[in-house]
């Protein structure tokens, strides 16, 4: 039997939480999916030695606190995360963004859809990237 596969969404917005989980069900029942409202949040829960660790993080770049730039540095620094795979996951599609996120450590930069449909497709192209 295969591992629980685990997805940590990092998004200050309620509902694209929300649209997010929907998808990830969509696209495949058996991922969880937990959440943190902001880059501060993601990072104590990431440390909290009670947390399984997700096997994706999905990260929002403008979030209050620590945004998502703040988060993804800290994530790369931290021994046992610094592998798990970061998509940043943003509104912003500005190629300077996109150049800096991966030379930080990002695995991928996905511009958020605004159907549902493209969601559940660029999150179904990020599990196939990675066999799930």
């Amino acid at each position: 039997m295969s591992k629980l596969k685990i997805v940590l969404i990092v998004d200050d917005d309620e509902d694209d939480r929300s649209l997010f989980y929907d998808a990830v069900k969509e696209v495949d029942s058996t991922i969880a999916c937990i959440s943190a409202n902001d880059g501060e949040e993601a990072l104590e829960l990431l440390k909290n030695k009670k947390t399984v660790l997700p096997d994706f993080i999905f990260l929002d770049l403008n979030m209050p606190r620590v945004n998502g730039k703040q988060c993804l540095i800290e994530i790369k620094k931290m021994p046992g995360l610094n592998n798990i795979p970061v998509v940043i996951y943003s509104t912003t599609k500005r190629a300077e963004d996109v150049e800096e996120m991966k030379k930080l450590g990002a695995s991928q930069f996905l511009t958020k859809p605004a159907l549902f449909s493209e969601i559940c497709h660029v999150i179904s192209d990020v599990f196939a990237m990675y066999n799930v």
